[in-house]
């Protein structure tokens, strides 16, 4: 298997993670400690758990991971596109 940063879900996940930060720069203050961090979070962890399950020693664990991953993201695409943002 590749290196998971070799992967092109990993380079899409860490863009994601990097617009989200420098989208989420404009938000109201307000919503520093609300929208702003649960949105970073679930952005940030998506490549974090793909990072993690490819360390795993089974395939077993690496799909929960990647199940994991999934999850992270479809919480950052509900956030983008929520119409109440």
């Amino acid at each position: 298997m590749k290196s998971v940063e070799d992967l092109d879900v990993f380079k899409l996940a860490h863009e994601l993670a990097l617009k989200t930060y420098s989208t989420t720069k404009t938000f109201p203050r307000e919503e520093t400690f609300s929208l702003v961090d649960q949105m970073r979070r679930a952005a940030a962890s998506v490549g974090m758990n793909l990072m993690e399950g490819a360390m795993r020693l089974g395939s077993r664990e690496y799909r929960q991971f990647v199940g994991i991953a999934r999850v992270r993201l479809e919480k950052s695409v509900i956030n983008y596109f929520s119409p109440e943002i």
